[in-house]
């Protein structure tokens, strides 16, 4: 895809889909999609992984036309991998390569990939290059605030990227030191947005739509990116966008089952039912009771059926807020 249709496609719908380690898979992709998110990534891949033909690393690399534009999100500290995996990315048709520079997992940052890119824009700058080199569709990077609260360096960030040809940055509103702690400064992320000479898109604390609304028509970013907050809400991006629709519970699940069966063999997708049903659940009454409950089964059918029962009993119940709940602090960016 070309970067200016990509952009073209953001100001159309500037709520991103969120990169979150084990659980934007395929399956995922194409379920936001139909719940109407606008660009997606995929979980991290390791470039290296893919030097060496991880079958596993080509698996998360999986995606379907309906989720496009659809974006590889890679990561690694070796610039020869990083450009070959560009290479590879641009030639299997996805519409971009997004680079992280935020997940802050001590085994990504300890080997110089990740967040600790952020310590030296010298480097930040090679392998921006790098990958921009073995790249033919647009690349963008995400990043994090700074190291830590002493080193914020987001709009020198920002200003590398802008000279190296990235498409965008997106910007999650914690330092690495923070990893999932605390809220999200969005006063920083629109200071930067502000004055940097590129898209920003801010992401960090997006539980609601009507924050999500706010992020944009309040600051300076030209898109958010919303992770946790689809997993407790999945009609989070209809209502973001001011589409109409009506709350049903079966539709939601019979869609999501499609999607996993399409992709998953039976235990996967009933591992990943599970998980997803229980997020799901938060916020509803006795949704502690289900949690236990549903997962104690094995069998798919078994599941779906629990699944069902409890979605019809709350299905006109309205949900409780659990934003400020330490709930859901995974991902990897």
């Amino acid at each position: 895809m070309k970067e200016e249709d990509l952009l073209a496609y953001m100001k159309n719908n500037p709520y991103f889909l969120a990169p979150m380690a084990g659980i934007t898979d395929c399956a995922f992709r194409s379920f936001m999609r139909k719940m109407g998110c606008g660009i997606a990534t995929t979980e991290l891949v390791s470039a290296t992984g893919l030097k060496y033909n991880s079958s596993k690393t080509i698996k998360l690399m999986k995606y379907t036309e309906d989720q496009s534009p659809v974006g590889i999100q890679i990561f690694g500290e070796e610039l020869e991998h990083l450009h070959n995996a560009a290479k590879y990315i641009s030639d299997m048709g996805a519409d971009f390569i997004d680079l992280n520079f935020g997940c802050p997992v001590a085994k990504v940052v300890k080997k110089g990939a990740g967040s600790a890119v952020l310590k030296d824009l010298v480097q930040l700058r090679k392998v921006l290059r790098a990958v921009k080199s073995g790249s033919s569709i647009p690349v963008s990077i995400k990043v994090r605030t700074g190291w830590d609260d002493q080193n914020r360096n987001t709009d020198e960030v920002a200003q590398v990227a802008y000279d190296e040809g990235i498409v965008w940055v997106a910007v999650h509103g914690r330092t690495r030191q923070q990893a999932y702690k605390g809220l999200a400064d969005w006063e920083y992320i629109n200071q930067v947005a502000e004055k940097a000479k590129l898209p920003i898109i801010g992401n960090g604390d997006i539980t609601s739509a009507s924050i999500a609304q706010k992020r944009l028509t309040d600051g300076h970013c030209q898109g958010v990116m919303i992770g946790r907050g689809c997993l407790k809400n999945p009609w989070i991006f209809m209502q973001s966008r001011g589409i109409a629709f009506q709350r049903n519970f079966n539709e939601m699940f019979d869609d999501l089952r499609g999607f996993l069966e399409t992709h998953f063999d039976d235990y996967l997708t009933t591992l990943q039912y599970k998980k997803l049903a229980v997020w799901f659940s938060a916020g509803y009454p006795q949704s502690s009771h289900f949690r236990k409950a549903v997962f104690q089964l094995k069998e798919k059918t078994e599941v779906f059926e629990v699944v069902d029962q409890y979605f019809d009993k709350i299905q006109h119940l309205p949900m409780r807020d659990t934003s400020d709940e330490p709930f859901l602090m995974g991902g990897h960016g």
